[in-house]
């Protein structure tokens, strides 16, 4: 092994004689040059080989690389390129080819490569890294289309890109992204090929002898892809996304035609067809373009037209499709509208008035989705409708009894209602709910009870809570606990509670950091409260956490009652019960400590 890695070494030697020779590096230099290189070269040469090592020898050659560049700039010296540069960027692309033939399935190191060899390599080597990985990864589309989206942008070659996409195919002859992204492709090819051809005969050159065929021009290869593409996936959402990319291309104006004339007549049980249709109405335009709307009135009342016109064909939509999803698409389109800032009072009125009626109209045909009662009882009650949001609220739960969003929404237009029966109705809740989901019920009631100034009922509230709600959940439930009894009781209060649900696991740590921290408030703070209340919380989270640990060592060393000669037991008790990686972080910490406090 000694041998190779003496002949790789004298192998630099001619650029690294170059570089002195030049100025670019001093002896010094060179010689810390070479007793790394030799350090490296040990890596990648021993019989157990590391992936880091490959790493950490190419990631050291793109930094020498990037210095001499920099030093290069900075003395205007541009000449020896091919017996240094080259040499290095070779150097490196034997050791990634190394190292990829030996961890053949980590694409991230394929990618590394790649990324190289696009800013360091010529476009012929690339191109073989990428024919190398595919051989590899012939099962990941995305490297197909990074491939031969690399061939199309910075090869300038169409063919190439045109062959790896139809390789790619035969693999994944079901991929969507593939097809899009082939179908862009083609697009693309066809919209520079129009340009060219502009180009020359603007020149008024002839171009008789130039390969332009018309078909290709307008399309024809796109055509074909879309037509094979959409024989083999179905479905209103492929279809749309290649209507999408074909409409960022001008000239395909037929092809746009023929897409959408197929989604109509295709898709026609697909909501989001409908959708699609109904959306587009928004870029139809009504008048030529040298008529466009000058006034801001004018522009609101062209607005309001196209969104009728929208809501036209969602109403043709639902009643050829009546279903769920199909007023779900209405609905989203309605209140995305409505969410559009506006001046003009006529168009808020008539996106609010829209919204409205599709959200009754949908209640009427019971066909209106669980989140959307949400999102119309949020409408109603922003625009303080609170009659007709308790009428959707009381009917929404008639529907969804089980739902926990819908008691939560009917309480909240209770509340806001302020009407009497508000502990009535969240009693009615949990008689219909079922005890796992009503965490967040018994929150909305301490929160609201807490709000109406009732102490003694707030408190009935968390315990009557504590008593229902098991497991990890409760762990939320403690902790609002002792913060409500902080901010209504104080300290002594907080205390208390601490003191009553102390054995009740399970906690949090930040159940036991809060009443820590609550002693520390007081101005007259305890040490022996405070080692209570750690040595409380060792026992729980001991094993894990090594801040605990620390806090209650910086505690002894700070507090004025503290016992600095407990600090000892302390990190040796830590030491014993902290596992793993948590041991080792409340070592380097306390390490830190100790050294900061003696400095």
């Amino acid at each position: 092994m000694a041998e190779i890695i003496q002949e790789r070494i004298e192998d630099r030697l001619p650029e690294l004689e170059q570089l002195e020779r030049i100025g670019l590096f001093s002896h010094a230099e060179i010689k810390a040059i070479i007793k790394k290189a030799s350090d490296l070269e040990y890596r990648i040469q021993r019989r157990a080989l590391f992936k880091e090592d490959f790493i950490n020898y190419v990631q050291y050659e793109i930094n020498l690389l990037e210095l001499i560049q920099r030093r290069r700039t900075r003395i205007g010296y541009s000449f020896k390129k091919d017996e240094i540069e080259n040499s290095i960027v070779h150097r490196v692309q034997g050791v990634f080819r190394r190292a990829s033939a030996k961890w053949k399935d980590d694409v991230q190191l394929w990618l590394s490569y790649i990324v190289f060899c696009k800013k360091w390599a010529t476009k012929a080597q690339l191109s073989k890294v990428f024919s190398a990985m595919l051989a590899i990864h012939s099962n990941k589309p995305a490297l197909w289309i990074m491939a031969a989206k690399w061939e199309m942008e910075d090869r300038l070659s169409s063919e190439c890109a045109r062959q790896l996409f139809l390789r790619a195919l035969r693999f994944h002859p079901e991929c969507p992204k593939l097809y899009q992204e082939y179908f862009r492709m083609e697009l693309m090819h066809a919209e520079k090929l129009r340009k060219e051809k502009q180009e020359f005969e603007k020149a008024k050159m002839d171009v008789g002898n130039l390969d332009y065929p018309e078909e290709i021009l307008k399309g024809e290869l796109a055509r074909i892809i879309y037509k094979n593409s959409v024989s083999m996936i179905k479905g209103a959402e492929f279809h749309v996304s290649l209507l999408s990319i074909a409409q960022l291309f001008d000239f395909a104006t037929d092809l746009q035609k023929e897409i959408y004339d197929d989604l109509q007549a295709l898709h026609t049980d697909d909501p989001l067809t409908w959708d699609y249709v109904a959306r587009r109405e928004l870029e139809m335009e009504s008048k030529p373009a040298g008529e466009q709307p000058a006034t801001k009135q004018a522009r609101a009342v062209e607005a309001g037209r196209k969104e009728e016109r929208c809501c036209a064909v969602y109403e043709e939509a639902v009643k050829t499709l009546p279903t769920e999803a199909m007023w779900k698409c209405y609905i989203n389109f309605c209140l995305e509208r409505f969410a559009k800032k506006t001046s003009s009072q006529f168009l808020r009125e008539g996106r609010l008035e829209r919204t409205m009626m599709a959200f009754r109209k949908a209640h009427e045909l019971k066909l209106l989705p669980e989140f959307q009662y949400k999102q119309w009882i949020e409408l109603l009650l922003h625009r303080d409708f609170l009659k007709e949001a308790l009428e959707v609220a009381v009917a929404g739960t008639e529907l969804f009894r089980d739902s926990v969003m819908m008691w939560q929404m009917k309480l909240r237009v209770l509340i806001d209602s302020k009407s009497p029966d508000i502990a009535g109705l969240f009693e009615e809740a949990f008689v219909h709910l079922k005890a796992q989901v009503c965490l967040p019920l018994w929150i909305s009631w301490a929160e609201w009870s807490e709000g109406a100034k009732s102490q003694e009922d707030t408190e009935t509230i968390f315990k009557k809570a504590l008593l229902a709600v098991k497991g990890a959940d409760s762990v939320t439930l403690k902790d609002k606990y002792l913060d409500w009894a902080y901010r209504s009781g104080g300290y002594k209060k907080a205390r208390a509670v601490f003191k009553s649900l102390q054995e009740s696991r399970p906690f949090s740590v930040d159940f036991f950091r809060k009443i820590i921290q609550f002693e520390k408030e007081q101005e007259s703070c305890k040490m022996a409260n405070l080692r209570e209340y750690y040595e409380r919380a060792l026992r729980e989270f001991g094993s894990v956490d090594a801040d605990l640990w620390m806090d209650y060592i910086k505690e002894e060393l700070g507090h004025p009652h503290g016992r600095p000669e407990n600090c000892g037991q302390i990190y040796w008790r830590a030491m014993k019960m902290l596992q793993g990686e948590s041991a080792e972080v409340f070592v380097a910490k306390h390490a830190l400590h100790q050294a900061s406090s003696h400095s």
